[in-house]
């Protein structure tokens, strides 16, 4: 079945949370905080494939997600960050926003496009250590990664044409060769 429009719910990937930790050591009586950064969510990122002609698979699966960043950990260890999902479309589709049908991408060439952006990673505590507050009991959470309902459009150019002169069989030849139900009749031109 060949389909030409789908609408999908795309969802970058959060930031991972930093973490609040304290370094400890068997002679270290306080080490100071050493709480590490969350890790940045997966993108959205639309890439051509050449194999692909119709957006059929777009009508079953209707919701992407990609992953979320780790979260930090002790030991002033950040967290992984999230790969990027990446979406296959055939060459000519067309990426609009759902809500304002503002055109995002037009993916005609080979270059990945990013649509939605993932969250970054949220700081551990060592980043909120200062003279005053050596011992902070508190690290950022991550960011939100951008959510977006888009429509995908293919753009479909004519392989074929049909040129000659009135009544000369172009609509006979056309209802023989295909399902298509041109009106044909012996007009006066």
């Amino acid at each position: 079945m060949f389909t030409d429009k789908a609408k999908i719910f795309i969802k970058a990937g959060n930031g991972g949370n930093g973490a609040v930790s304290f370094h400890r050591e068997k002679y270290v009586a306080a080490g100071g905080p050493d709480g590490g950064d969350g890790g940045r969510g997966g993108d959205i990122v639309f890439q051509v494939d050449d194999n692909l002609s119709t957006l059929a698979d777009f009508r079953y699966k209707r919701k992407y997600c990609a992953e979320n960043g780790e979260n930090g950990k002790a030991g002033r260890c950040s967290g992984k960050k999230a790969p990027a999902l990446l979406i296959k479309v055939p060459r000519g589709t067309v990426v609009k926003d759902a809500e304002t049908g503002r055109i995002i991408a037009d993916l005609s060439d080979n270059e990945p496009v990013t649509i939605a952006k993932g969250g970054n990673g949220g700081w551990g505590n060592t980043h909120f250590a200062t003279s005053t507050r050596q011992i902070p009991r508190f690290a950022k959470n991550g960011n939100p990664g951008e959510a977006i309902d888009v429509t995908l459009e293919l753009k479909l150019l004519a392989a074929v044409g049909l040129i000659g002169f009135p009544n000369v069989g172009k609509s006979t030849f056309l209802s023989v060769v295909s399902e298509a139900k041109p009106n044909i009749a012996n007009y006066h031109f």
